[in-house]
């Protein structure tokens, strides 16, 4: 059985969602062609020999890069078993089927592709064979180390960077999964307030091979590292054992990195460089309404503990939602300013507008689905239209700001900077009068935070 396994974007990184599986698939006999897009050409005669062509989507650009692809893969072979798989996957079953794809997979996908394979091997009309697989799988699974020998090399990808310094970057996950429900994941469609864990000894080695690949850090995917605060603790305190010069960084909430306060000196002096953190806003009625766990006071006690540590936090919004005002989008980069985050913050990050994909748990809301227009299956999102016009104009404002900053490859300080200028001439009083723009005051230099060179988080 020959197998391609399609990546189109998975945020800069060395692919894990093709090198899990490969693994998998070899040991139980396929051939196996990984086509990681974002670094490389579809290669048309791996797909002309192929028996089953798997798509990973693990996240919304993923997903729209490879619906945009099903047309050329028919047309060079139309014969082929096309499967999606990935958080993505079954949350859009319905536009992918349409689209021809035969086999869907989401949660813990690697026994379901093995099984997939299995029974394309065994079927005479293999394109008729119906999915015995559940669409979206949590089994417990005793996962194998990924085998990343079919990938591009780890100095095509994201590196990190502060000042002059140049990091390679690895990948790797420790848990899939979440236990929280907040309402605009999309991980929460699928999970349902489940995380999985990956054993300790398959995450250490998927590692070691890595590093004796060049890695001299490594992005830890986990959507939350603290799901399981003592099988992360124990994982970093014995890769640090074991490469004492490797760096890391994690994504963890803000809820657990105050609940988790004691472990935070253990993240620090075992060489995690930055944490994530998804904060989304810094009102407080729109994380209640998103179900985050935690409050902008929450979110400023956070920053305080990490700067005790001596940890850097790289903080993510939605900056445009339905409840975005122009006076509060003036509040969330002063909020930024005082905090001084300025260098912290990717410039995207100022110009985020919620997604709302199928499947999210926001349309339960009443006054969403009441706002919502008609799914779009060309973006894979219900499109949605602020009251309040000016909020719109704000959004396309500060899109285009940190679009053509990036492409001049200005720094985070200079683009907030315009960011900040386009956000205080939106901003008009009751009486038609245009904010007076004050000298943006506590933006400090880039220079000594750690970041990796991959800006797009979505």
């Amino acid at each position: 059985m020959k197998v391609v396994l399609i990546s189109t974007y998975e945020l800069g990184h060395q692919p894990f969602g093709l090198a899990s599986p490969a693994a998998w698939l070899k040991s139980s006999g396929a051939a196996v062609t990984c086509l990681d897009l974002s670094v490389q050409r579809l290669d048309p005669q791996a797909i002309a020999a192929a028996d089953l062509v798997a798509i990973y989507v693990p996240m919304h650009t993923a997903t729209r890069l490879a619906t945009a692809l099903v047309e050329r893969i028919k047309s060079i072979n139309p014969d082929a078993h096309l499967c999606f798989y990935g958080l993505y996957a079954p949350v859009n079953e319905g536009f992918l089927r349409k689209l021809g794809a035969a086999t869907i997979l989401g949660g813990e996908f690697e026994e379901g592709l093995v099984s997939l394979v299995h029974r394309l091997s065994n079927a005479r009309i293999r394109d008729l064979a119906p999915q015995q697989e559940p669409v979206i799988s949590l089994a417990r699974q005793s996962f194998q180390v990924p085998d990343r020998s079919g990938l591009a090399g780890l100095h095509r990808y994201a590196q990190v960077c502060s000042g002059d310094l140049r990091k390679i970057a690895g990948y790797t996950e420790a848990t899939r999964g979440c236990k929280h429900l907040c309402r605009h994941c999309p991980i929460v469609p699928v999970y349902n307030g489940k995380f999985r864990v990956i054993q300790q000894e398959v995450v250490l080695e998927d590692i070691r091979k890595q590093v004796e690949a060049g890695a001299q850090h490594i992005t830890f995917g986990d959507p939350d590292f603290f799901n399981s605060p003592s099988h992360a603790i124990a994982i970093v305190k014995v890769l640090h054992q074991r490469f004492p010069d490797l760096t890391y960084d994690v994504i963890i909430k803000i809820e657990h990195l105050l609940k988790c306060a004691r472990h935070l000196s253990v993240l620090k002096d075992t060489g995690c460089l930055f944490i994530t953190s998804a904060v989304e806003s810094v009102d407080d009625q729109t994380l209640a309404i998103f179900q985050k766990g935690h409050t902008r006071a929450d979110f400023i006690k956070a920053v305080s503990l990490l700067n005790n540590v001596g940890l850097i936090l790289n903080p993510t919004f939605v900056s445009f939602t339905p409840w975005t005002t122009c006076d509060g989008y003036l509040d969330l980069l002063n909020v930024i300013i005082e905090l001084g985050l300025v260098a912290n913050l990717s410039p995207i990050q100022c110009a985020i507008r919620l997604l709302i994909p199928a499947g999210s748990k926001l349309l339960e809301l009443t006054e969403v689905s009441n706002l919502v227009e008609d799914f779009d299956e060309v973006s894979l999102s219900y499109p949605w239209k602020h009251e309040d016009e000016r909020v719109d104009r704000l959004y396309t404002d500060v899109f285009k700001v940190v679009k053509d900053g990036q492409l001049k490859k200005q720094t985070r300080t200079e683009i907030f900077e315009k960011v900040w200028k386009v956000a205080h001439e939106a901003a008009v009083d009751s009486n038609g009068n245009i904010a007076g723009i004050p000298a943006l005051i506590g933006a400090f230099s880039r220079a000594t935070i750690p970041y990796l060179n991959e800006p797009w988080y979505c």
